[in-house]
């Protein structure tokens, strides 16, 4: 069986935690701060864990996560 390719996007936008979910960076947050609230900018810092449903979508582009 031949090795399994990564999605070279996938590998970039996630990285797999000790238990194995993914991390990603909080969506939102490229451009037009001005019209957000300091509400949320404040809250998406950081990165957040990938719901269950997604990362089942994640897990196809990263077979080796």
């Amino acid at each position: 069986m031949p090795k399994l390719k990564s999605k070279s996007g996938a590998k970039k936008r996630f990285k797999t935690t000790a238990s194995g979910k993914f991390k990603v960076a909080q969506a939102g947050k490229r451009h037009g701060m001005i019209k957000r609230t300091t509400k949320f900018i404040r809250n998406a810092r950081g990165t957040m864990v990938v719901s269950e449903s997604d990362a089942k979508i994640v897990r196809k582009f990263l077979p080796y996560a």
